[in-house]
């Protein structure tokens, strides 16, 4: 019995041409950008770390009270004294930089999707199977084209943490907007506003909860990218772990995990208690 067999498709050398050609045209533009965020982050992390830790936990924990209310300030309080005492403090700093910058990315680049997808049919047809790809494809994908095109680093980990923790946001924002109710938008119609006006003043005003429940999403994600970026280069907590890994030293990743967690909840409830005051 004769065995036929079908030609396999070339989808691996065609993603290598397609990863390729695009290193080569814009290697300059991205090695410009790795540059010059590089610099950014490093100056952010130099200058949390010039202060004493005790400062810096009193500003934390002022910003806490300010956004969410005092139980969350003294939990934040609470929490960063805990992570200065297993003498985490610098690793702590540079994870919470490289959340805070790839989370303000994300959610720089989502929310304007969000809003199109929201005011638009064909881009929401467009958007959607795009967003559950990017959900679906497992993390360590992400870290593949980062390296060629931004090198081993805190750079790489940003790229490949902003393009798995962008979809909540995207989904978020388009649902929110879409829930405004029908009655209100046919009021500002009514008034003669323009769908600018309504954008602006009736329908991102009101989805303000739910975007804010995608952007407490997509930091969630970013954390959880924190080991696997490590393994590039990213250094934190999650390098702590990766290097407790490569040592067989349990207790020491569970520590930096623990670490990570304290982290995750402090950025959570922050982020909860700012989504329920809107």
């Amino acid at each position: 019995m004769e065995n036929f067999s079908i030609p396999k498709l070339p989808l691996d050398d065609w993603i290598d041409a397609g990863l390729d050609f695009l290193t080569e045209n814009f290697a300059f533009l991205t090695k410009n950008i790795s540059e010059y965020l590089e610099k950014i982050i490093n100056f952010i992390i130099d200058s949390l770390i010039f202060f004493p830790p005790w400062v810096i936990i009193i500003l934390f924990a002022l910003i806490a009270w300010r956004l969410s209310g005092r139980q969350v300030a003294l939990f934040t309080l609470i929490g960063f004294a805990f992570l200065w005492n297993l003498r985490l403090w610098e690793p702590t700093i540079e994870t919470l930089t490289l959340v805070i910058v790839a989370t303000f990315i994300a959610v720089l680049i989502s929310i304007p999707i969000g809003v199109l997808a929201a005011i638009s049919k064909k881009a929401y047809r467009i958007i959607m199977p795009l967003l559950d790809f990017m959900q679906t494809m497992p993390a360590f994908v992400y870290l593949i084209p980062a390296i060629p095109f931004f090198g081993l680093g805190s750079v790489s980990a940003i790229f490949s943490t902003v393009i798995f923790a962008m979809p909540p946001t995207i989904r978020l924002t388009c649902l929110g907007i879409k829930q405004v109710p029908k009655e209100l938008i046919e009021a500002a119609d009514a008034f003669g506003s323009t769908k600018r006006q309504k954008l602006f003043k009736l329908q991102l005003p009101l989805a303000i909860p739910t975007i804010m429940a995608g952007i407490n999403q997509t930091i969630m994600l970013a954390l959880s990218m924190v080991v696997i970026a490590a393994m590039i280069g990213a250094g934190g907590l999650g390098g702590e772990v990766w290097r407790a890994i490569q040592r067989l030293q349990p207790g020491m990743g569970f520590q930096a995990g623990i670490a990570i967690v304290i982290l995750a909840m402090i950025l959570d409830r922050i982020t909860q208690k700012i989504g329920q005051k809107n």
